[in-house]
């Protein structure tokens, strides 16, 4: 039998390790048994994909586009979760505060997440650009409160609707998934409204180069879109990590973030 397919994540959560623990166990007697390396930041995962310390890296949507850019587009795509084709940034003030649309921003205060956080900071930024007054007429107050995640921990997103609450910003940008678990509820009931939410883009992505055939992956992606919803042994991993079912990845989706990269002058490393 061949060596397990080593899959690599970041553990921004304690429950990343039941996550990654079910998908070990969900393969485990398998043609195509796996195991998991975890890592405390995106750029130490990358660098471990690149020399092969792993072979398969659970990427957010930055960790793609670095990964792009240090194999000069080498990598693939494998798979990605249905909930990373409909991603989305939430633009959001205190309730009845007026503000509408991007252009209601110009010469207020916009709250942003950590600085490599896709959807909290650098595609709000374009979104500004290229959908609103532009980010240089707009203060921005940044919350860099978990670099090296990308904003997986939600923390600086939530730091960014504290900053609205606390007056210290008329706006924040986050992630939808983050507007509808946590913003709509438990910071305060009805405390926020949404005046402007950005088209959809690709997400997260499991990634490999190409020193890792297709005849490794394959049986291995083929077990991962077998994964059922209705099934009950199926369905507890597949809440945690936040899917109803894994579908093929979505490369046009990550167009607008490529872009940011480039005209942000954002590095391939930090």
């Amino acid at each position: 039998m061949s060596e397990p397919l080593m899959v690599g994540a970041v553990a921004y959560t304690p429950n990343v390790v039941t996550i990654w623990e079910g998908m070990r166990d969900y393969f485990a007697g398998t043609s195509s048994e796996m195991d998991f390396v975890l890592f405390s930041n995106y750029g130490r995962q990358v660098d471990a994909l690149i020399d092969g310390t792993i072979d398969v890296a659970w990427n957010t949507n930055l960790a793609w586009v670095r990964t792009v850019a240090q194999t000069d587009g080498a990598c693939r795509a494998l798979a990605m979760r249905d909930t990373d084709t409909v991603f989305q940034t939430v633009f959001v003030a205190r309730a009845g505060s007026n503000i509408t649309g991007l252009d209601g921003l110009r010469d207020r205060r916009l709250a942003l997440g950590s600085q490599d956080s896709a959807q909290a900071a650098i595609l709000p930024v374009y979104f500004l650009d290229h959908a609103g007054p532009g980010a240089d007429s707009v203060e921005l107050v940044r919350l860099n409160s978990d670099v090296g995640k990308h904003g997986d921990t939600g923390r600086s997103e939530l730091d960014a609707l504290r900053a609205v609450l606390d007056e210290r910003a008329d706006a924040a940008a986050i992630g939808v998934n983050t507007w509808e678990s946590i913003g709509r509820e438990e910071l305060m009931p009805g405390a926020f409204e949404a005046f402007w939410e950005s088209p959809a883009y690709s997400h997260c992505n499991f990634t490999a180069l190409p020193d890792v055939p297709a005849e490794r992956t394959q049986p291995w992606l083929d077990l991962l879109f077998a994964m059922d919803w209705d099934n009950p042994e199926h369905r507890p991993i597949l809440e945690m990590e936040g899917l109803r079912r894994w579908v093929p990845p979505q490369l046009d989706g990550y167009a607008s973030l490529f872009e940011a990269v480039r005209e942000q002058r954002i590095p391939a490393r930090w």
